[in-house]
């Protein structure tokens, strides 16, 4: 995510992927789990209800919320850093997160979120992200630092030497309470070219070689991880070689078939070695899905979620990019179909006022609730969702 803005027009094809119907089995044995947890309280999460029910977990006790509560979970609200109280509604109202946007924050930044965390209902933490890459895609580095651009690390620095330079911006990020870090870009790409409209990546990727960009991007995910700032690999399933920015305008991957033996390597790799969040593209996939990956159930509940077994955080690139009108849906339209594929968390970009701000927190979240309303996106998988946002904050509800 760098730029952001963003009908169906048509119903887009409802694809059921092999996660909806996990989640539509454990909608059918929620009724059960109900009784249980509201009858018994709290129970460990390793504990079985006294009366010999099924373990109490963020999920049974999430099927108690009401499904407007659920679907804010799942809404990353963007502000500016200098700035953050304009989300002090949103944030009371549960908002899931919050994106940070801005070039240089505030040396009271940590007190200023400190005191929005302090707003969530229930106490239950705050996800607040910001794009700290390297290059000229970071928004805090007069707080935590400068990094180079992945490219440059790429070709100068040991993975050791990128693990190190990124703990140290983490430390400084997780001082000034921002806790998630929309990095590293896992594309590869060895365009030797800042980005562009024409191409994403560039200066943004550690290579045009699939080895490298898997050792250093793993060394960058380390790196903050260490740090207790959690990482975002992205763009899956690879925007290296993509015909254009999804900011600007709808783009295409490389073909499926490529993709595959290219592009999908960090991405394996890192998810076996424990990634705990991933961000979707807005490109389309020849040979994979007809519209953006972000809505795709192909993309994302068959390939992500199936096919490389990732149980981490899905979120979606800026569901604000031009792309994604370009596809026929509006803003909350797509953030209940981005459900529906299987992502956990929609990001937009910033508006031009924190009223608009408000306007479109409230659409995307009515879109998502009516979703589930008509059927089409199951509640069973609204509350997977909102549980795996809690989960990304190591939050258990049963204590």
């Amino acid at each position: 995510m760098r730029k952001e803005r963003g009908h169906r027009g048509q119903n887009a094809t409802r694809v059921v992927t092999m996660r909806l119907l996990t989640a539509l089995a454990v909608s059918i044995a929620s009724a059960t789990l109900l009784t249980t947890c509201a009858g018994a309280g709290s129970i460990p999460s390793s504990s079985k209800a006294p009366s010999g029910g099924l373990v109490c977990t963020n999920e049974t006790e999430m099927a108690k919320w009401p499904n407007s509560r659920l679907a804010m979970m799942t809404i990353a609200v963007p502000v500016e850093e200098t700035s953050t109280g304009d989300v002090t509604t949103e944030i009371s109202d549960g908002a899931g997160g919050i994106l940070l946007f801005g070039a240089t924050a505030p040396a009271n930044l940590g007190s200023d979120l400190a005191s929005l965390k302090a707003r969530v209902p229930g106490n239950l933490g705050l996800l607040v992200m910001t794009d700290e890459e390297g290059g000229e895609i970071q928004r805090m580095a007069n707080l935590v630092g400068s990094l180079p651009w992945a490219s440059w690390m790429g070709h100068y620095w040991t993975a050791a030497h990128i693990r190190s330079a990124v703990a140290a911006v983490g430390k400084k990020m997780a001082a000034a309470n921002v806790n998630m870090d929309l990095a590293p870009v896992v594309d590869v790409d060895g365009t030797n070219a800042p980005p562009s409209a024409t191409d994403p990546d560039g200066w943004r990727s550690f290579s045009g070689h699939t080895p490298v960009v898997v050792q250093d991007g793993l060394a960058f995910m380390n790196g903050l991880l260490s740090s207790h700032v959690i990482p975002v690999l992205k763009h899956f399933p690879g925007l290296g070689g993509a015909s254009g920015n999804t900011d600007d305008g709808p783009a295409h991957t490389l073909p499926w078939s490529e993709l595959q033996k290219v592009a999908l390597p960090p991405f394996t790799k890192a998810i076996k070695d424990g990634a705990p969040a991933i961000m979707v593209s807005n490109a389309t996939v020849p040979g994979l899905a007809s519209y953006p990956a972000s809505l795709s159930p192909a993309a994302i509940g068959r390939e992500l979620e199936t096919t490389l077994g990732f149980h981490g955080l899905v979120l979606t690139d800026s569901l604000s990019a031009d792309a994604i009108s370009a596809a026929g849906f509006t803003l909350p339209q797509a953030a209940a179909q981005a459900l529906i594929a299987g992502a956990d968390m929609v990001l937009f970009g910033p508006t031009t006022s924190s009223s608009a701000t408000a306007t479109d927190t409230s659409h995307m979240q009515a879109a998502i609730v009516e979703a589930v309303a008509h059927g089409h996106l199951p509640r069973a998988r609204l509350i997977s969702a909102a549980a795996a946002v809690l989960g990304a904050r190591h939050v258990k509800l049963c204590h």
